[in-house]
């Protein structure tokens, strides 16, 4: 039975081929461009103590009589009271997939505890006879080093995927929050948000129909933008640039999604609205500040007693 060409899968874009290690075994891995890690078959027959000769013999003798697929690791007999549906059709359906010229077929990584939680159920029956108990060991040996750290954030790491996977999440993120369109202008920031402001740098207000120096943005920027969501105002920047003239043509918040940006940030400024408030001066604001909306990519503070206060 030959691989349908049309049906190989490739790759993350970005990531690359890795290969876990638990304990002293190594089993080759890959994300593909779905997201679905994958270990491969050769590997984790290898690690199951299986013969690669009698794989591939299996193998052959399956293509000729039109059979699927089923790894020589798991074809005792007596294993199979053991083995759930789900795992059942996951191993006579291997993954087929393409590295550079070559073509490879492999499992879902999350079906390795399954495996081996076979082996282990069969032992505890007492079903297994000497020479399999060897690839039992092998299973146990697997299962202790996954109780220890997941098969998802092995194969990431293995296949730097971990930095593509937060790529993701943070565009998931900016997603929710921004949009390349602006909304047209409607006042969002409230007057007291600008008369605390001035009143915590002991400055004196200017009147509403001034128009407010350059600086405010800068602050604005530092404790509202900076504190809704990672990246969000980096993204603003990147949408909203400055123009020859050193202003930007419209303001931050038109670019915020109704759904979620806006409401986020409502929510923020009446928080350091109310936290304002409470504070006698721009270093006691930015302290308090910093502990309960911290920047995001700055490190936590850790909770010290408050000062005295006069």
């Amino acid at each position: 039975m030959k691989m349908n060409e049309k049906n190989l899968r490739t790759i993350y874009p970005g990531s690359k081929p890795g290969e876990i290690k638990i304990m002293d075994i190594k089993i080759p891995c890959v994300v593909l461009e779905d997201g679905t890690r994958v270990l491969s078959e050769h590997g984790v027959t290898t690690a199951m103590k299986s013969r690669s000769g009698a794989a591939k013999r299996q193998k052959k003798v399956e293509q000729e009589e039109g059979r699927a697929h089923w790894p020589v690791f798991m074809a005792s007999k007596n294993l199979k009271p053991f083995i759930s549906n789900e795992l059942y059709i996951g191993l006579t359906n291997p993954i087929e997939y393409r590295i550079g010229k070559h073509i490879a077929q492999g499992y879902p990584a999350q079906l390795l505890p399954q495996i081996c939680d076979v082996w282990l159920s069969a032992r505890d029956k007492g079903v297994l006879n000497k020479q399999q108990l060897q690839k039992c060991r092998q299973a146990e040996i697997l299962m202790r080093g996954l109780a220890h750290i997941g098969i998802i954030a092995l194969v990431d790491e293995a296949t730097d995927f971990q930095e593509i996977r937060d790529r993701i999440a943070l565009q998931e993120i900016l997603d929710k929050f921004l949009t390349d369109e602006w909304a047209k202008w409607t006042k969002t920031f409230p007057d007291e948000f600008y008369i605390q402001l001035f009143r915590l740098k002991n400055m004196a207000y200017p009147p509403i129909s001034t128009k407010r120096p350059g600086y405010i943005g800068h602050w604005t920027n530092d404790i509202i933008y900076s504190r809704l969501a990672p990246g969000v105002l980096k993204e603003l920047k990147r949408l909203n640039p400055r123009q020859e003239s050193g202003s930007r043509k419209h303001k931050f918040f038109q670019y915020l999604t109704r759904d979620w940006g806006t409401p986020a940030l409502r929510d923020h400024l009446s928080n350091v609205i109310f936290l304002m408030k409470g504070c006698a001066g721009w270093e006691d604001f930015k302290r308090r500040l910093n502990r309960a909306s911290p920047k995001y990519g700055d490190t936590m503070l850790l909770n010290y007693p408050e000062p005295d206060q006069d």
